[in-house]
């Protein structure tokens, strides 16, 4: 793993290459990132860094998280992130971690957020059954169906699909290319799209599967886009 962005789902749109290609895009708002604390081995077991985002009131924060602030020298910061790093002696406290420091247009990058809750659904819904026959002399249409067998054995086994909260959860999205980087608007446009509504909280950073053989073959193949859309961009 490597250090990674804090930010904000600000919606989708499309973008073209010069061949008139359209590329849906997510545009992700990256506020100023600092670091907060540095975790080093000798002290701390780990080497890690702190990330901290969105700027935040006194009046909203925790005794606890305000002393903690005051004691790195960082102002109160609303979002903390934590990234495992090999190298923290390269960053020192309070150092602000801008997209294009870390990023680059075509690279793989791993987006977390928290879905679209959904409150109670049914399974339908929930886990995509197709249902029961709609025709005539059928009383059950959008039901369960069985969920045990006889006294055998005599119970509904952990981990069935029932109906129940949908959404609301942790998902990584995995291997988003990042079409580009809008420096003076501090944006990023990744290919595709992540979890969460609009001005959802999201977490970016380097695609822990970035090495794997087909994902290389998927950056190299996505590249010319790329390259092509950063053409456009230079020719206006």
């Amino acid at each position: 793993m490597g250090i990674g962005l804090i930010g904000k789902k600000a919606g989708m749109t499309r973008v073209f290459t010069a061949d008139g290609i359209a590329i849906p895009v997510t545009v992700v708002e990256v506020p100023e990132n600092y670091i907060v604390q540095i975790k080093t081995l000798e002290k701390d077991g780990y080497t890690a860094l702190q990330i901290g985002a969105v700027e935040a009131k006194e009046k909203h924060l925790t005794k606890p998280l305000i002393g903690h602030f005051k004691k790195h020298g960082v102002k109160l910061l609303k979002y903390l992130r934590e990234f495992k790093v090999e190298n923290p002696q390269e960053f020192k406290e309070g150092q602000e971690i801008k997209p294009e420091d870390i990023f680059s247009s075509g690279d793989l990058v791993d987006v977390v957020g928290t879905s679209k809750g959904r409150g109670f659904a049914g399974t339908m819904k929930r886990w995509d059954f197709s249902g029961f026959p709609k025709s005539h002399g059928h009383r059950y249409h959008r039901a369960v169906g069985a969920i045990g067998n006889r006294s055998d054995p005599g119970r509904i086994w952990k981990g069935k699909k029932m109906p129940g909260h949908y959404g609301a959860e942790k998902i990584r999205v995995q291997s988003l290319l990042v079409v580009d980087i809008l420096v003076e608007e501090k944006i990023l446009l990744l290919k595709g799209s992540v979890p969460g509504p609009n001005g959802g909280l999201l977490v970016i950073e380097k695609s822990t599967i970035g090495y794997r053989k087909k994902q290389q073959l998927k950056q190299k193949k996505l590249k010319s886009l790329v390259e092509n859309l950063l053409k456009v961009g230079e020719a206006s």
